[in-house]
């Protein structure tokens, strides 16, 4: 499993912190169970948003230094179709 860069890193600890702070303060609960709720949500969120951050260089770092990069079915030729009358 690769380990998540610094931008993954940075959103889900940004998301966190602020969903967090924003659900206590609209929802003023005041109990541990709605607390430790809130809290379970932000991290969940959180984990969706780092999940969510596009990975640069993801297929670069495949393929090895100077290699072409794999073809995809969009990237293939298509033979023509010949009809012919009978």
């Amino acid at each position: 499993m690769p380990r998540p860069t610094a931008a993954q890193l940075a959103y889900g600890s940004c998301t966190v912190i602020l969903s967090t702070l924003a659900m206590l303060l609209l929802s003023g609960a005041s109990s541990a169970a709605g607390i430790a709720l809130i809290a379970v949500a932000a991290l969940a969120l959180g984990l969706l948003v780092a999940l969510a951050v596009p990975v640069r260089g993801a297929t670069a770092s495949r393929t090895a230094p100077g290699s072409p990069a794999p073809r995809t079915a969009a990237q293939e030729p298509v033979a023509a179709a010949s009809v012919t009358d009978n």
